[in-house]
């Protein structure tokens, strides 16, 4: 602060050069420390299995193909299944498994309330997808689809 004497009397001044000075250094050191100041909340992030679950994965196919007398046959990966059995053979084979996928392959000549009983029966037995398996389309020379 500086007093001034002037004509009229004693006039106190502010010197505000140290203050520009010190807000200055202020302003560099909050510039400086800001970046380095770690922001947002800790997470913390699931990490990946060290080990399969069970092996390599293994799709499960469900064949339903017209059998003798009208009634459908059942096949789990090749392996033949009563209908009676399906429930039970399913909800074993899911009751470990982390993706619970199923594929269906179905005879085109089967009406397809027996591939929908089929389907059916795979959602209660603990399946949550089911994926239907198409035939191929082929095509001869020049002809096209």
């Amino acid at each position: 602060m500086t007093v001034s004497n002037q004509g009229n009397g004693m006039q106190a001044e502010i010197n505000v050069t140290p203050m520009i000075d010190v807000l200055l250094v202020l302003l560099i050191i909050f510039m400086v420390i800001v970046p380095v100041m770690s922001k947002g909340e800790n997470a913390l992030a699931p990490r990946p299995a060290t080990q399969a679950l069970h092996g390599p994965y293994d799709p499960v196919v469900l064949e339903v193909t017209a059998g003798k007398g009208g009634q459908p046959d059942y096949r789990i990966n090749s392996q033949v299944v009563q209908r009676l059995e399906l429930p039970a053979m399913l909800a074993e084979i899911y009751a470990t498994r982390a993706e619970r996928v199923l594929f269906v392959k179905a005879d085109d000549q089967l009406p397809f309330t027996e591939v929908a009983q089929a389907i059916d029966i795979s959602h209660a037995a603990g399946v949550d997808r089911v994926a239907l398996i198409t035939p191929k389309a082929t095509r001869k020379a020049g002809t096209a689809l």
